[in-house]
């Protein structure tokens, strides 16, 4: 393949995932930061990204999802302490999506936890710096832990033909693999953990390199392995995951949000004996109630360009009663869709709403989520406006 003409300018502070240069290589136009890492954000066109995920399968550079180890005769308990969802019947081998919550409640972070072994477990992070928490915790915990960040860089392949191409990868034995598990496999000599989750609600896996400098080799096995089958490389969708309804940490939720305000009261037990942190302040939010929710809400107008780059505030009468966290124009709804915090009384099904862009004020409407759901019928609710 040619190498490409175009440079960038990275700095060593910055750090690099072991497929970097693989990205470059494969048409990568344009990288953000998260979790003080480089990532992918650009491969050309964001529609043409999305239609390649929808139709086919991509594969994205997901090695921001830095990895938290919770070793030690008490990991376990540990584990629990820093999540409010009941982990009790999570067993070796499994996934879970958890908070991580402060003491006021508010959510620092919305991992996949992956329990590894009975007294090993990995958070796969959102952007937030968990470990630095997680080791401040342990220290005053009295727990018998080891909090580290392993070696282990994860791609994601995503969408209806990824099973076909792990197939190919690794044989028959991937079909056992059920929603939410993982499993220890090897590809010619690359030790990794695979699991039956992604950031895209399509059929997908996320492969979690063990081994940093298999990182290239790895990149071009699949690729290969996904020529038949029409894999491109790819980022993450905004336009897919808000389709889904899928939280982004920093835009739609961070350490001043509480679980509730963004429907998760089920990852949630507050009759749990243990006393994870928040545990107190989530039982006052429980007895309290809301005033505020995150919604779903159409846009009207021409459709937008590219995602919101600031928090549009979301207004009744001219006055401001929340803020639009994540936005985009949905190719396949014909519809500009929007995930928004707003105050309580204003959250109804249909409820009209305006919301100030960055250019114009547009009339939006309350509808339901998630915008698109493949289990259903396709129309969407947003479509139906």
């Amino acid at each position: 393949m040619k190498e490409p003409s175009i440079t960038f300018g990275f700095g060593t502070q910055i750090r690099k995932s072991p497929y970097f240069d693989a990205t470059i290589r494969w048409g990568a136009k344009d990288f953000s930061v998260y979790n003080h890492m480089y990532i992918p954000r650009d491969f050309g066109d964001a529609e043409q990204n999305f239609w390649n995920l929808v139709n086919t399968a991509t594969l994205s550079d997901v090695a921001v999802e830095r990895q938290v180890e919770i070793t030690g005769p008490d990991a376990a308990t540990f584990v629990q302490l820093l999540t409010p969802r009941n982990l009790s019947q999570c067993a070796v081998g499994q996934c879970k999506y958890v908070l991580i919550t402060n003491a006021q409640g508010g959510v620092l972070n919305d991992p996949i936890l992956l329990r590894l072994a009975e007294n090993h477990f990995w958070l796969s992070l959102a952007d937030s710096d968990i470990l630095l928490w997680a080791q401040g915790v342990a220290i005053n915990s009295g727990l018998d832990v080891s909090i580290c960040e392993p070696d282990v860089s994860p791609l994601q392949l995503q969408g209806p033909v990824s099973g076909d191409i792990m197939r190919s990868l690794f044989g028959e034995r991937i079909e056992t693999l059920r929603y939410y598990w993982l499993e220890e496999m090897v590809l010619e000599g690359i030790p990794l953990i695979v699991s039956r989750t992604g950031w895209s609600t399509e059929l997908g896996y996320e492969i979690y390199l063990r081994d940093g400098s298999c990182g290239d080799r790895l990149w071009e096995l699949i690729m290969e392995a996904g020529k038949p089958f029409g894999l491109a490389p790819g980022h993450t969708s905004s336009i897919r995951r808000i389709e889904a309804g899928m939280l982004s940490y920093h835009a739609d939720m961070d350490a001043y949000t509480n679980p509730y305000e963004l429907g998760l009261g089920r990852l949630v037990d507050l009759e749990l004996e243990a006393e994870f942190i928040g545990k107190a302040a989530l039982k006052a939010f429980a007895l309290k109630g809301l005033s505020r929710k995150q919604v779903g809400i159409q846009i009207g107008g021409e459709p937008l360009i590219g995602s919101n780059n600031e928090f549009w505030p979301v207004l009744v009468n001219g006055e401001q009663v929340g803020k639009v966290t994540s936005a985009t124009y949905s190719p396949r709804l014909k519809s500009n869709i929007a995930l928004a915090m707003v105050a309580i009384e204003h959250t109804v099904i249909g409820t009209a709403l305006d919301v100030a862009t960055h250019r114009e004020q547009r009339p939006a409407t309350v509808v339901e989520k998630p915008f698109y759901d493949p289990k259903k019928n396709p129309s969407s609710s947003a479509a139906k406006l």
